[in-house]
């Protein structure tokens, strides 16, 4: 998948920021390799709005196409052209358009539209078997801290699934539920869920693999974990969390392949615990063919945790989307309310070549960040997913930074080529080895908004030239230092500047400094 073509005409989820803006994207048509687009550009420019708005509209279309997988629309309003290339399953790469316009008060449906060999437009309808094949096939969101704009779809579509299941665990008479509830097409990948993806990757993943999502940290393997299942407890129906045939099978299979578990009937509370060795991983294995379907499995059990959150929360944050209000979001249930949480999750290192473990909880941010983003990329190999990541390598230390995009470009897929990449920064590091068509600043003056490419190759440029060309930052040091050497250059004597210089680390500036110095010091 490509996305190239963009175009807003309404915007109603940003208070107009995005209206009217215009966006065309020139980038490698073939599906040899990864092609990530970077957004970068100061805070408040619109990264965020976009990412959510291309979320919404994507989550909008399934809704229109399959709405037993997509159960509802965050975004009903907004009018918008999109056009992308796309290769479904089996079939020949095509160019495809969705939109959605307004006649007077009316915001119409969204349309589909695929063009032919002779460029002209051919519409499909919402029930064609083809409207759904042109979508992505995942969309998959992953935030680095509380960013409710860009997580209020995936709240909607993760709450949309919960009612799903409350309702299929206890079917109506007359209204016959299916045994497996389809998954919904938005992911959202935060920190509250990166111990469903690092444990599952560090279970199913290759060898290679696994190493490459932890061995920054200085970890050898995942050692053991605990999961803890309870389904009557004080946030729980009186009667309990009923589950579906296909979650009630989920937790068999796990109490199966636990090393040991304990049940308390009280709270109907499953503790599994899992000692890991290859032996587990082979029983996993057995059970989930993937590290995305056993994350999958994990996933749908740990969403029931919305049924502990209580009703009025629900409608208040109803009422928000509704009046697109987004400073609200979902609680957080307490661990003790949850249906389904990790504990205990331990790793085995080396300490003065002696074997050790270090738990969970000690790493740091960035060592979190760098698993779960190096975890999400290799556990998705759905060809034609689309990734939308706010600031991915917010927590890492500069040396991490250097070396995330080889390690994004690096990870082995077939099918990455054929999956489409946008993520927002507020460094130069990602810019410097992406091509300027894979780059687009946003800039924000006096309430407008533009965006574009840079104006210089940014593939290879140093971090001075990306800062100067996407943040005006120039040069690259400090206010505090810039304005004391600059006050110097126009008033500073000889002796001042003299002890300044000792004082100064290299710059540029130092050495205009010093050439003052010496300008000082020569006879008149």
């Amino acid at each position: 998948m490509r996305l190239f073509y963009l175009r807003v005409d309404s915007a109603v989820s940003c208070g107009g920021l995005l209206d009217g803006l215009e966006l065309s994207v020139s980038r490698p048509s073939d599906d040899a390799s990864l092609a990530p687009l970077c957004l970068i550009g100061p805070n408040g420019a619109g990264k965020s709005q976009l990412l959510q708005l291309i979320a919404e509209i994507f989550q909008t279309a399934w809704h229109t196409g399959a709405k037993e997988q997509e159960r509802t629309s965050s975004n009903t309003e907004s009018t918008f052209e999109v056009r992308y290339s796309i290769a479904p399953k089996g079939d020949a790469e095509r160019v495809v358009r969705l939109s959605r316009s307004r006649t007077g008060r009316t915001v119409g449906p969204v349309e589909m539209a695929v063009q032919s060999e002779e460029g002209e437009w051919v519409a499909v309808t919402a029930k064609a078997r083809d409207f759904t094949r042109n979508l992505p096939s995942l969309v998959v969101g992953y935030t680095s801290g509380d960013n409710e704009t860009l997580s209020l779809p995936f709240f909607v579509s993760r709450s949309g699934y919960a009612r799903d299941v409350r309702e299929a665990a206890r079917p109506k008479s007359d209204k016959p539920m299916p045994d497996v509830v389809p998954d919904n097409r938005l992911l959202l990948i935060d920190y509250s869920t990166h111990l469903e993806v690092l444990v599952a990757n560090l279970l199913l993943a290759k060898a290679k693999t696994r190493t490459g999502i932890i061995d920054h940290a200085g970890l050898e393997d995942l050692a053991s974990f605990r999961c803890v299942i309870q389904l009557k407890h004080a946030a729980a129906p009186a009667d309990g969390v009923q589950l579906t045939p296909e979650l009630r099978g989920y937790v068999e299979t796990f109490k199966a392949l636990a090393t040991c578990w304990h049940h308390d009937p009280k709270l109907d509370a499953y503790t599994l615990d899992f000692f890991v060795n290859e032996a587990t991983r082979a029983g996993f294995a057995a059970h989930f063919n993937t590290a995305a379907d056993l994350y999958r499995a994990f996933h749908k059990i740990a969403l029931l945790n919305d049924l502990a959150i209580p009703r009025e929360a629900r409608l208040r944050l109803q009422k928000d989307i509704d009046t697109r209000r987004f400073a609200s979001r979902l609680p957080e249930p307490q661990d003790e309310d949850k249906v389904f949480r990790f504990e205990q999750v331990a790793f085995r290192r080396r300490v003065n070549g002696r074997a050790a473990t270090l738990d969970y909880v000690s790493l740091s941010d960035g060592e979190h960040q760098f698993a779960q983003i190096l975890g999400i990329f290799s556990m998705m190999e759905d060809p034609d997913a689309l990734f939308i990541l706010d600031e991915p390598e917010s927590h890492f230390n500069p040396q991490w930074r250097v070396q995330f995009t080889k390690s994004l470009l690096g990870l082995p897929n077939g099918a990455r080529g054929r999956q489409e990449v946008l993520l927002t920064t507020h460094a130069p590091f990602v810019p410097c080895d992406l091509p300027r068509e894979q780059v687009l600043i946003f800039k924000r003056e006096e309430g407008r908004l533009t965006v574009g490419p840079p104006s210089i190759e940014t593939f290879g440029a140093s971090f001075d030239r990306i800062l100067d060309a996407c943040f005006r930052v120039s040069p690259p040091i400090s206010q505090v230092a810039h304005d004391k050497m600059q006050g110097l250059l126009k008033e500073g004597d000889a002796a001042e500047i003299e002890l300044a210089l000792t004082q100064l680390g290299p710059s540029v500036e130092r050495s205009f400094l010093a050439d003052r110095l010496r300008q000082l010091k020569q006879p008149s």
